[in-house]
C-alpha cells in the first residue's frame, strides 16, 4: 500500500508542475501583453510600463517562468526590478510562498486575496459535500432495494425535480421563504468555525442545501444505478444462499463494490466545488473564491485571475488523489494493478 500511495503521490507532483507550467504559457507567455490586464480602466501607457516592470514582464520567459516558481516554492519580492526596488523602497514588498502573484490594483499579495476567500468556499464545500453524499447514496441504495414499487418512483422523480431546477433557482426560494418570510433559519452570513462552531453550521446550511441539492440528484440515480447492477450479481446471490443477512450483504458486499464509481465522481466534484461556487455565493452573498473570479475578470486582474486557476487545479489533483488512494482502499485489486 506504501508504495501504491507513493506512486500516485508522484503522478500528483508531476501533474501539478505540468498545470503550473499549461496556465503560465496561456496566461503569460501568451502574445498578449500581460501588463495591459493588470490595471484595469487605467491603463496608461505610463502605468503599462510601470506595470511590466514591477510584475516582471519585461524579462524573458524562460527567467519569468523561472521567478514563478520561486515564488510558489520560496517566495519572492516585489517590485521584480532590483533597480527599481532600490529607487523606490516604499513600492518593495515580500511575497512569502507560496506565492501565486502579486495584485498591483490591490496592493496585496494574490495568497493573501485567496486566504480571506479560501475559507468561506471551502466551508461550503464541505457542508454540501456532506448533504448531498447522505440524500444521495442513501437515497440511491433506498431506491434500489425497492425498485419498481412506489418509494423507487418517489425517490427518482425527486431527483429529477432537484436536478431540473437551477442552482440560482434553488437558492432565491430557499433564501425568500426558509430564511426571511418563514424565518426558520437566520439570513446565512459566514462565521469562522473556530469562533462558533454552531453558529457556522447555521449560516452556511441554505447555502450548502443549494449547492447539494443539484448533486445530490445525481447522486441518487448514480447509486441506484450502480446498486441494482451489483445486486444482481452471482457472488451477491452466492452470500444469500449461505444464509447471510440482507444488511450486511448490502454493506459489506453490494455497497462496497458499488463505492469505486462513486467515489470517483465524489471526489471530482468536491475538487471542482472548491475552486468556487460562483453562482451560490452570489446568491447568498458570500465572498468566497467564485465571487472573487467574477470580480477579478471584470476587474481585469490577471494575478488573480491565474492565482485562482492554480488553486481550482491543485484541488482537481489533489482529490483525483485522494480518490486513488481510497481505490486501494476499497477494493485491494487496485494496488496490484
Amino acid at each position: 500500500m506504501v508504495f501504491y500511495i507513493l506512486r500516485r503521490l508522484l503522478t500528483a507532483v508531476v501533474m501539478l508542475l505540468l498545470v503550473v507550467l499549461a496556465t503560465f504559457l496561456v496566461f503569460y507567455a501568451a502574445p498578449e501583453d500581460p501588463a495591459r490586464l493588470t490595471c484595469a480602466k487605467n491603463c496608461t501607457p505610463a502605468v503599462i510600463e510601470g506595470n511590466r516592470k514591477f510584475m516582471g514582464f519585461d524579462k524573458p520567459v524562460t527567467t519569468q517562468y523561472t521567478d514563478f516558481l520561486t515564488g510558489i516554492v520560496a517566495g519572492r519580492d516585489y517590485p521584480a526590478d532590483p533597480e527599481l526596488r532600490r529607487s523606490a523602497p516604499q513600492l518593495a514588498t515580500h511575497c512569502d510562498a507560496p506565492c501565486l502573484g502579486y495584485s498591483v490594483l490591490k496592493s496585496k499579495s494574490v495568497t493573501d486575496i485567496l486566504k480571506d476567500t479560501l475559507p468561506i468556499t471551502a466551508s461550503i464545500a464541505i457542508v454540501a459535500f456532506v448533504i448531498w453524499m447522505v440524500i444521495g447514496v442513501l437515497g440511491g441504495i433506498l431506491a434500489a432495494l425497492n425498485k419498481g414499487k412506489w418509494i423507487d418512483r418517489l425517490v427518482v422523480t425527486l431527483a429529477l425535480v432537484g436536478y431540473s431546477l437551477p442552482t440560482f433557482f434553488i437558492g432565491l426560494l430557499l433564501l425568500t421563504f426558509v430564511a426571511i418570510k418563514w424565518q426558520v433559519v437566520p439570513p446565512p452570513s459566514y462565521t469562522p468555525f473556530a469562533d462558533n462552531p454552531a453558529l457556522w453550521l447555521q449560516g452556511l446550511l441554505l447555502p450548502g442545501l443549494t449547492l447539494a441539492s443539484i448533486f445530490a440528484a445525481q447522486y441518487v440515480r448514480l447509486t441506484r444505478a450502480y446498486m441494482i447492477e451489483t445486486m444482481s450479481e452471482d457472488y451477491i446471490r452466492t452470500a444469500r444462499a449461505k444464509g447471510l443477512k440482507r444488511i450486511p450483504i448490502i454493506r459489506r458486499h453490494g455497497l462496497r463494490a458499488a463505492l469505486t464509481p462513486i467515489v470517483t465522481a465524489a471526489g471530482l466534484d468536491l475538487g471542482g466545488i472548491l475552486g468556487g461556487a460562483v453562482i451560490t455565493e452570489s446568491v447568498f452573498n458570500f465572498q468566497g473564491v467564485g465571487w472573487q473570479a467574477v470580480r477579478a475578470i471584470q476587474e481585469t486582474d490577471l494575478p488573480v485571475i491565474v492565482g485562482i486557476v492554480l488553486v481550482a487545479a491543485t484541488f482537481i489533483v489533489l482529490s483525483n488523489l485522494v480518490v486513488d488512494v481510497l481505490y486501494g482502499v476499497i477494493d485491494p485489486r487496485v494496488r496490484l494493478s
